[in-house]
C-alpha cells in the first residue's frame, strides 16, 4: 500500500521527492487519475491548478491524466490500468458521497491492494478517516487537515491511538509497507 494524505499536496520537497521515490524512473509513462469532485465551492474550484500541477511538475504527461468526476461507475480492473489516483479537496462529504454511490471505495481498496499509489489533499484525505460515517476506513480515528504549526503532529510513526491526528499544510500522513508515519 501507497497512501499519501495530506492538506495541501505536494507542498514541500520532501512530499514531493516521497512522491516521485515511489513513482520511479520511467515517470513518462505513468498514468494519473485526477479527481475534482471534492471541489464543489468557487474557493475549492480555484485550487483544482494547482493540484493537477502537482502532478504535472512531477514529469506526468498531461495526456496521461485521466479527470473522472465519480458520476459514474470505475471497475477495479478499470482503475488498477492506472498507477495514481489523486483525490482533490473541497468537501468531505460530498465526495464521500460520490465515492459511497458509485461503488468507489472497493475499486479504490483493490487499487491500493495491487501496489496503486493515493494521494488524497485535504477532503481527499478526510474521506479516509473516521470523521464521518461510512469512511474509507484507513485511518481509525479522526483526521484534522489545514492545521497551525502549533497544533500539528510531530514527523515520526503516527499515533493513532489518541483519537486524532492533526495535518499542518507542509505535512503528509504516509501509509507504506504496513508503516503509518508523518514527514514534510
Amino acid at each position: 500500500m501507497r497512501v499519501m494524505l495530506t492538506s495541501c499536496g505536494l507542498e514541500t520537497e520532501g512530499i514531493k521527492n516521497k512522491f516521485t521515490g515511489w513513482l520511479g524512473n520511467e515517470v513518462s509513462g505513468i498514468k494519473a487519475v485526477f479527481i475534482p469532485t471534492a471541489a464543489n465551492s468557487p474557493d475549492a474550484v480555484q485550487v483544482l491548478p494547482k493540484c493537477l500541477n502537482d502532478l504535472l511538475k512531477c514529469g506526468i504527461s498531461s495526456g496521461n491524466i485521466t479527470v473522472y468526476d465519480l458520476h459514474k461507475p470505475m471497475s477495479a480492473e478499470e482503475l488498477c490500468k492506472y498507477d495514481v489516483v489523486y483525490l482533490c479537496g473541497g468537501s468531505p462529504e460530498y465526495l464521500l458521497g460520490r465515492i459511497n454511490e458509485e461503488g468507489f471505495g472497493a475499486s479504490l481498496k483493490a487499487f491500493t491492494v495491487q501496489n496503486g499509489i493515493v494521494i488524497g489533499v485535504s477532503a481527499g484525505s478526510i474521506v479516509f478517516a473516521g470523521n464521518m460515517p461510512d469512511n474509507l476506513g484507513l485511518v481509525k480515528c479522526a483526521l484534522d487537515v489545514h492545521c497551525g504549526n502549533d497544533d500539528c503532529e510531530k514527523c515520526g510513526e503516527a499515533d493513532f491511538t489518541k483519537g486524532r491526528i492533526r495535518l499542518g499544510n507542509d505535512q503528509a500522513l504516509i501509509f507504506e509497507d504496513k508503516r503509518a508515519y508523518i514527514i514534510n
